[in-house]
């Protein structure tokens, strides 16, 4: 029994009513914001982020010059500059014709052309769709985000071996071992702090390569089944060192002293050079110091072993889950967690998203068009964007807001306590339960009747849980 008047409407029933509902932001916030660990500090010497994002402007000014002038349409209807379809990491614009056209309006020699076009595309200033160039997002982030500048730059030192042509006449097994072997003899130019000799360069050169033969059980050719004959000489070592040392020295990875002789040239990394190589250092050591153990699972159970932690340790066995893998795919399996029927995983698998950042933006945009990902989807992109997460609900509908609000209800049913899940009745939009209900039942989310039951079952007030439980029954029966 309640109080309330025969004649009094339901809505106007105190007791229906509800507290004064916080946004999702602030409940979300209250429930992942604890102490993080520190962010760890680079070298001492290290230039500040907006130093090296002009350096690495520098370095990439031509690329993007020519991913601008590729990508701007010409003419009142004109589309996006048409390339030739298919084209390699390589190749120039659209042929001859158009690499000379854009050296006439940049005022470029076809050569600059030609190797400014490689960088954009390596570096993701473009993005080629059929037989159209279009901006990437780092292109259009360019002169107001330093963070996207540098990730363009380490994606373009990352394929340094595309940049400079490899010697010709040397076995694309031994290309491939010296690739493979650079980054070691970066670690050691990094551990210098300073120049290094070039001969000192080899010897490590040489001793890393004989261990990859060694891992691969690769030794000189004598007939043995299963053996192979090594794909570089000794002697073709120096050239390749070479190779490596002027390719990265075409990136802005690092210089050549080119006035000391034979023995005495030298090589140091430049202040782009070594803050990358600390970067990834940094990214090993947090994808080897997984507290939880996770980094070899699935997203999926990735995300389900990281629902037990706080959200502190949960941030960093992301980053540790994400440091182990290449990005995009790894992306792309966080969003096909999101796709399943767990709702627990949903959230957890944007949170995770949220440490990607800026890589993530094109696939999180195409994931508005998907129904169960589009609140998500959609307050990922405002707080992206710079928006206050407690403003950032204000970009989600009525609708979005309240189908929401039935999926977290979901992960709280299926993994929280009674008690967390009446809680959540102060996130909701509505000022009332009725109204409430009257929305939810509107909304349509699948879990809407597992969510309406277990709320009443959970809830305390007799008055709102009848309320509930009339309410699931109607979804359920498809009456009014």
């Amino acid at each position: 029994m309640t109080s309330r008047k025969p004649d009094e409407p339901l809505a106007r029933n105190s007791r229906l009513r509800l507290v004064r509902p916080r946004s999702l932001a602030t409940a979300r916030r209250a429930a992942t914001t604890r102490r993080t660990r520190p962010a760890p500090r680079p070298p001492e010497g290290t230039p500040p982020r907006a130093e090296l994002a002009r350096q690495a402007r520098l370095v990439l000014a031509d690329a993007v010059r020519i991913a601008r002038w590729a990508a701007t349409p010409r003419g009142p209807q004109a589309g996006p500059r048409a390339v030739a379809a298919g084209a390699s990491a390589s190749a120039p614009l659209d042929g001859p014709t158009a690499a000379e056209r854009a050296a006439a309006e940049l005022d470029l020699t076809p050569a600059r052309v030609r190797a400014g076009w490689d960088r954009a595309r390596l570096a993701g200033l473009v993005e080629l769709h059929g037989a159209t160039v279009r901006p990437g997002w780092r292109l259009q982030a360019w002169d107001r985000d330093d963070s996207a500048v540098l990730r363009g730059w380490v994606a373009l030192l990352d394929a340094w071996s595309l940049v400079h042509p490899a010697p010709e006449g040397v076995a694309p097994g031994a290309v491939a071992e010296v690739v493979e072997a650079v980054p070691q003899v970066l670690s050691l130019l990094q551990l210098s702090q300073g120049p290094v000799l070039v001969p000192v360069l080899l010897d490590l050169l040489g001793q890393r390569v004989d261990e990859l033969r060694e891992e691969r059980c690769e030794v000189p050719g004598d007939g043995a089944p299963g053996r192979t004959a090594p794909p570089a000489p000794a002697e073709r070592l120096p050239a390749l060192l070479d190779w490596a040392l002027e390719g990265l020295a075409e990136v802005g990875a690092l210089t050549l002293d080119p006035a000391a002789g034979p023995e005495g040239r030298h090589a140091n990394l430049t202040p782009l050079g070594n803050w990358a190589v600390w970067v990834k250092l940094e990214q090993i050591c947090v994808a080897a110091q997984s507290p939880a153990g996770n980094i070899e699972q699935s997203a999926a159970d990735m995300l389900r072993g990281c629902a037990r932690l706080t959200p502190g340790p949960a941030r960093d066995e992301y980053r540790a889950w994400l440091a182990a893998r290449p990005l995009a795919g790894a992306v792309a399996e966080l969003l096909a967690a999101a796709r399943g029927e767990d709702a627990l995983l949903r959230g957890l698998a944007f949170e995770a998203l949220r440490v990607v950042g800026a890589p993530a933006e094109a696939e999180v945009r195409a994931a508005v068009a998907e129904a169960s990902l589009r609140p998500y989807a959609l307050l990922w992109l405002a707080e992206y964007d710079g928006t206050d997460p407690d403003d950032a609900p204000e970009v989600l509908t009525r609708e979005e807001a309240t189908w929401l609000w039935v999926d977290t209800a979901a992960a709280v049913a299926d993994h929280g306590e009674s008690e967390l899940l009446v809680r959540h009745l102060d996130s909701a939009v509505q000022g009332t339960v009725p109204a409430l209900l009257d929305e939810v039942r509107a909304v349509g989310h699948p879990r809407t009747v597992q969510v309406l039951v277990a709320l009443a079952a959970a809830h305390p007030d007799p008055a709102l849980a009848k309320a509930v439980r009339r309410a699931a029954f109607q979804v359920h029966t498809g009456g009014d």
